[in-house]
């Protein structure tokens, strides 16, 4: 039976891609290639973005890629592991989120993986239980056609003794992304993590072609109980140079459309410096603006330092 709503769907997209983009957009939705900028980052959205949808019952996971594609136009995800705990390795959800992706002409970038233990702990056992607990996330990575994860790196000790132990459990994790082809990103994400010296030299240590870093303009807080901040532009030097994916964090903005905790040109002045070629994650944290307002703002932000809503033919280059 012909689906009046699915047809409304596509002649929006249809009107919206000929706005945007015009005749190129349209080649891709008839599966034509599309010749894209090489000095442009195509834009995905992270998860994180709609955690207060996700948490209402609003959204879902399954429907996060098509809600994307909708809403905002961008044709990448990034996901969050908690909003799907218990799908890492169930084979029918992963091929049916696949689906909705490849319906939605949507990409999936990487998934962001959180409260699966301690890659640094100190007690080897729980350690290596961590690496076989983040191994589950690579298999559904691979899955959905992921370039990579994101983890974190909390530890204890020293911080010689904590780049030691994290060394350790990254360097095993790393061996089995080799195995699949895929990445592994640690983010500034709190702690020593967000003392970008600290975490390069970290990358530099375990000298895996596997991992690298995913800047993220925003989490340079060193200590949350007083507020300690790193330099967000000094970490951000420091990072580039190791990222293999990149999250645009965004919380207020002035009334010209610029993010008031972040200088949009400035972090893009170091992205080009040292020439990173990859997707470019919208993350809106805002407490102001709607998640869809915030999203589209951060967008069109993103827009305006040279990222584009194209997708590109195939996944940019992962930074060597």
């Amino acid at each position: 039976m012909f689906d009046m709503q699915l047809d409304r769907r596509s002649v929006n997209r249809a009107i919206a891609a000929t706005a945007l983009f015009g005749p190129a957009a349209i080649a891709q939705d008839k599966g034509q290639p599309i010749v894209t900028d090489a000095s442009k980052w195509p834009i995905s959205l992270a998860q994180w973005s709609l955690h207060r949808k996700l948490r209402a019952g609003e959204l879902s996971t399954e429907d996060f890629p098509a809600y994307t594609a909708d809403t905002y136009n961008i044709r990448g995800v990034e996901y969050v592991n908690s909003f799907f705990k218990d799908k890492s390795t169930d084979e029918a959800w992963l091929n049916g989120l696949k689906k909705r992706c490849s319906d939605a002409g949507v990409t999936s970038v990487l998934i962001m993986c959180d409260g699966e233990g301690a890659l640094g702990d100190p007690d080897t056992t729980a350690r290596m239980a961590a690496v076989d607990n983040h191994r589950r996330w690579l298999g559904a990575a691979k899955h959905l056609g992921c370039q990579a994860i994101r983890v974190n790196v909390p530890s204890e000790g020293t911080p010689e003794e904590q780049r030691n132990l994290c060394a350790d459990g990254l360097g095993h994790l790393c061996d089995h992304a080799d195995a699949l082809g895929l990445h592994v990103v640690v983010e500034n994400h709190g702690g020593l993590s967000s003392n970008g010296q600290w975490l390069a030299s970290l990358i530099t240590q375990v000298n895996h072609k596997r991992l690298g870093t995913l800047p993220d303009f925003g989490n340079f807080v060193l200590d949350w109980s007083t507020m300690d901040m790193y330099d967000r532009y000094k970490g951000m030097d420091e990072l580039l140079p190791h990222a293999k994916a990149l999250s645009a964090k965004s919380h207020e903005f002035d009334d010209k459309g610029n993010e008031t905790l972040s200088d949009y040109e400035r972090m893009f002045e170091l992205v080009r410096k040292h020439g990173y070629k990859g997707w470019v994650g919208v993350e809106y944290e805002g407490p102001t603006l709607s998640e869809d307002d915030g999203i589209k703002a951060t967008r069109d932000l993103l827009i305006r330092q040279g990222c584009t809503l194209t997708p590109p033919v195939a996944p940019p280059t992962v930074n060597a």
